[in-house]
């Protein structure tokens, strides 16, 4: 029995070495002595990615993009006045509840409905029929195995289409602000979605 090979094999297999050794390079670049060095990064620098949208936040990339939904939009001078002034009025009813230590959304709603705000009333489907304030109480959040609601309440009021204010009263502090509408959620800032 001959041991020889084929003639047509063995150019095959030198073929097939090149292929594989250049198919399991692709993508690489290489680069020699301090050139390598100063393109690889440090373990301190990380390997961030390239692009950085303009105006995006901690420079992560695609920040704005991901986050659209929890910015609000902007309101015009004028009706960012009528907002604060607004503010200027509910902020002390709260202050004086929280001091009673009176937090629950149907106390919280009582005391803001005498200074003349309407309750705002929706559709199923979402339209708007009327009133500028919603009283509601604290969105629930994960803890430990499930989700719990805090106890406290949370404010809106449509002061106009492009101003609002929002604010939120429980046990250990409140706070009043003035603020754009947000995208999908209206006048309440949305939560994380991740």
């Amino acid at each position: 029995m001959s041991t020889s090979t084929p003639v047509g094999r063995g150019p095959l297999a030198a073929v097939a070495l090149v292929l594989v050794a250049a198919l399991s390079a692709c993508g690489d670049l290489h680069a020699s002595g301090s050139t390598a060095r100063a393109a690889t990064p440090g373990a301190s620098e990380g390997a961030a990615s390239p692009y950085v949208e303009p105006g995006a936040g901690d420079g992560a990339p695609h920040d704005n993009e991901n986050n659209a939904y929890r910015r609000s939009r902007e309101m015009s001078p004028a009706h960012a006045k009528d907002a604060e002034r607004e503010a200027g009025r509910i902020r002390p009813v709260l202050e004086r509840l929280w001091e009673q230590r009176k937090w629950d959304p149907a106390t919280v709603r009582a005391a803001l409905l005498r200074l003349g705000y309407e309750e705002e009333r929706v559709t199923k489907d979402g339209k708007l029929l009327g009133g500028t304030l919603t009283v509601s109480e604290m969105p629930s959040r994960w803890k430990d195995d499930g989700y719990v609601t805090p106890e406290g309440t949370r404010v809106a009021l449509r002061v106009h289409r492009d101003a609002c204010v929002t604010a939120f009263l429980q046990k250990s502090n409140f706070d009043v602000r003035t603020n754009g509408p947000y995208l999908e959620t209206g006048c309440f800032e949305p939560p994380y979605g991740h």
